[in-house]
C-alpha cells in the first residue's frame, strides 16, 4: 500500500475532485463532519481554519493506494479502518476529516482530506509529510495484513533479476547464432529472439547506447549487464574487423526513422578495443615465428 500526502490551499476544488461521481466516488470515512456536499464541507473546514490566520495551506490531502489485488477485496468497512488507522499513525487526533474511495478503475484508491487546523486553532506540522505518509501507510498495511511497498519492491526486484538474466541469455544467443557485424544486424537478431532493442539517440543525433524491452520491462543496457552497454556491444561486433571496415558499416546508421552517427564515446571505445586486438594478433604472429 502506498501513502502520499501534502498540505494544500485549494480545499473546495480538492473536495469536488474527491466527491467526483464519474469516478464512482463513495464516502468511506468522516470525522466531525455534518455536510453532505463539497461546498458544505469546505465551509465547515473554513469555520475552523478561521481560527488561524497565519496558515495558508490549511488542508491536508492524502492518497492511500492499496495494491490492485488487495483493493478487489476491500469493502467500505475495511476502507474506513484504513483511514482510521492512518489518522492514528499520522497523529492527526480529533479534527475534521473526510475520505472518498475512487473505484472507476481497477486500482481502487482513497482520497483523504483532513483539516490542518485543529479546534484550538493550532496548525498541524507538515514537515516531511510525504515521507511520513508512506511510513504510516506501511504500518497500516502490516497491521491489516495488506501488501506493503517493501513486499511489492521485493517481488519487483526478484522478477527483475530473472528478466535481466533472460535478456542477457538472449543477447548471448544472438551473438552466437547470428554472428552480427553491424548494429542493425544485432537489432534484427535480438528481435528474432524476442527482445526489442531501442536506440538511445541524443540531441546531437548521436547514438549513445540501447534500451531493451522484454516482457513489459524496459531496461538500459548497463542495467541488464555491463557487456550490453553501447560501447561494449560495439566492441564485440567489431572484434573480427579492422577499424576502417567496422566504421564504414556503422558510422551512418538508420535507426528510429532517421540517420544517426555513433557518439564520440562509443567511437573511442570501439576503436581502442579493435586496435588493441590488432596489436595483440600481430604480437602472436611474431611469436609464432
Amino acid at each position: 500500500m502506498i501513502g502520499k500526502g501534502k498540505a494544500i490551499a485549494h480545499t473546495k476544488a480538492s473536495m469536488e475532485y474527491g466527491w467526483n461521481q464519474e469516478k464512482d466516488a463513495q464516502v468511506v470515512y468522516s470525522q466531525n463532519i455534518a455536510g453532505e456536499s463539497p461546498n458544505e464541507i469546505t465551509r465547515e473546514f473554513k469555520l475552523t481554519q478561521d481560527l488561524n490566520d497565519n496558515c495558508e495551506k490549511n488542508t491536508l490531502s492524502f492518497i492511500i493506494s492499496p495494491t490492485i489485488e488487495d483493493g478487489k477485496n476491500l469493502e467500505k468497512k475495511e476502507l474506513s479502518r484504513i483511514c482510521e488507522n492512518f489518522m492514528k499513525e499520522m497523529k492527526l487526533g480529533d479534527r475534521q476529516a473526510i475520505a472518498f474511495v475512487h473505484q472507476n478503475k481497477p486500482h481502487k484508491h482513497i482520497h483523504l482530506y483532513v483539516n490542518r487546523i485543529d479546534f484550538n486553532g493550532k496548525a498541524y506540522n507538515d514537515s516531511f509529510i510525504g515521507k511520513r505518509s508512506q511510513q504510516a501507510a506501511e504500518k497500516v498495511a502490516e497491521r491489516m495484513r495488506l501488501t506493503t511497498v517493501k513486499q511489492v519492491q521485493w517481488e519487483k526486484e526478484h522478477n527483475l533479476s530473472a528478466i535481466r538474466t533472460e535478456i542477457k541469455r538472449r543477447h548471448d544467443l544472438t551473438m552466437k547464432q547470428f554472428i552480427p557485424r553491424t548494429f542493425q544486424d544485432y537489432i534484427k537478431g535480438m528481435e528474432t529472439n524476442g527482445v526489442k532493442v531501442i536506440p538511445c539517440i541524443n540531441k546531437a543525433n548521436k547514438l549513445q547506447g540501447f534500451r531493451f524491452e522484454f516482457d513489459k520491462y524496459n531496461l538500459k543496457g548497463s542495467e541488464v549487464h555491463r557487456s550490453m552497454t553501447g560501447g561494449n556491444i560495439g566492441k564485440k561486433l567489431a572484434s573480427e574487423k579492422s577499424v576502417s571496415s567496422f566504421l564504414k558499416e556503422n558510422t551512418q546508421l538508420k535507426m528510429a526513422g532517421k540517420t544517426v552517427e555513433l557518439s564520440t564515446g562509443m567511437l573511442k571505445a570501439i576503436a581502442k578495443e579493435v586496435i588493441k586486438k590488432t596489436i595483440s594478433k600481430g604480437m602472436d604472429m611474431g611469436m609464432g615465428f
